[in-house]
């Protein structure tokens, strides 16, 4: 396993939500989940440096604040949502795109000359979160990486995601509503309620 970096976060605060301070090991998966509208993705914007918030967050001995927010993020990479592209054909996007890789989330080689604009939300959503991994980052913020996906294809992105991630080393929190996948693919769970992130056991 690559010698990665811890991720923690200290008294990290944004809106409504009270101070959180946690740390996640190496390889170590954190599932958030918690209603809409409760601060999920928000928090995931904070430690990404995307909104201002209070308390810092840290990559090994690398404080968020020390470095520029493009390359903070370069290294703690978010994956929203809603993917954004910004070139017509896939192919610009996944320059690097291994061919294993795109099988595995269920794609011919030839969907690198599609257009953009032909990918379904959950062609898009599995290709955002190839695009990401690709870059190589050192941790990952996943906002729903599988929300708009049926069930089979979501255990087929599981079981990539969660292989990528034990392999790399890579420090994850997983945003997840379902409870079967926080079972499956979390070493720990929180959940918002109110202001606070309170810990959850990994099937609640």
């Amino acid at each position: 396993m690559p010698a990665n970096d811890a991720l923690r976060l200290d008294r990290l605060s944004i809106g409504d939500l009270d101070a959180v301070s946690l740390t996640l090991d190496p390889g170590e998966i954190l599932c958030l989940s918690g209603t809409s509208g409760s601060g999920k993705s928000r928090l995931l914007r904070a430690v990404a440096d995307l909104e201002p918030h209070g308390g810092e967050a840290w990559l090994g001995e690398t404080a968020q604040a020390s470095i520029a927010g493009h390359a903070w993020r370069a290294r703690v990479m978010l994956v929203p949502a809603e993917s954004h592209w910004w070139a017509e054909s896939l192919g610009e996007h996944l320059p690097d795109a291994r061919l294993d890789d795109l099988e595995a989330l269920g794609f011919a080689p030839e969907v690198l000359d599609w257009q953009v604009a032909r990918l379904s939300s959950g062609e898009k959503q599995r290709l955002a979160l190839l695009r990401a991994l690709s870059r190589e980052p050192s941790a990952l913020l996943l906002d729903e990486p599988t929300a708009n996906l049926d069930d089979a294809t979501t255990r087929r992105v599981e079981a990539w995601l969660c292989a990528r991630i034990r392999a790399r080393a890579w420090p994850v929190i997983w945003v997840a509503h379902d409870p079967a996948q926080i079972a499956r693919v979390a070493d720990h769970h929180r959940r918002i309620v109110g202001h606070r992130l309170e810990e959850a056991g990994a099937w609640a």
